[in-house]
């Protein structure tokens, strides 16, 4: 096995788990292809990054990231209120994800927090904005980059 650890020069390797604080299986690469990425490629947020520093093949961890180093804290500014006609006749309840366009045409998702007489309240932040992760991988190869 190489001892090449991680750092700003490397290629990575890994299976990861994404879970939040209860335990819920957000993102996963067990029984998939593992994933594969050069270290400050974006592929990963700095946060996740910075916790491999050091780690060699076959090292396996387990990382708590906290939302300022994660999918970040959350904004109050990213919660709108919206039209309930601009829904049709769509059934809606909280945690609904529901998908717009923005204004240059591309997909913005946003999940129903509170449904008002008039208007609804969606929550544009990452739905990952504002928890604790528990980030766990697995290095299986680690090369220069």
């Amino acid at each position: 096995m190489s001892e090449i650890r991680i750092n700003h020069d490397t290629q990575v390797t890994l299976h990861f788990t994404l879970k939040l604080p209860n335990g819920e299986v957000v993102d996963s690469t067990l029984g998939k292809t593992p994933a594969t990425f050069k270290v400050g490629d974006g592929s990963l947020l700095p946060g996740f990054e910075q916790s491999l520093f050091g780690l060699k093949s076959g090292d396996q961890r387990s990382f708590e990231i906290e939302p300022e180093r994660g999918f970040g804290p959350g904004n109050p500014q990213n919660i709108q209120s919206v039209a309930r006609d601009n829904f049709n006749e769509m059934e809606l309840e909280p945690g609904l994800l529901v998908i717009f366009q923005d204004a240059a045409g591309g997909e913005m998702p946003g999940v129903v927090k509170q449904i008002n007489e008039k208007t609804v309240d969606v929550d544009f932040n990452h739905p990952l904005a504002g928890k604790t992760i528990t980030f766990e991988v697995e290095i299986i190869e680690v090369k220069a980059g």
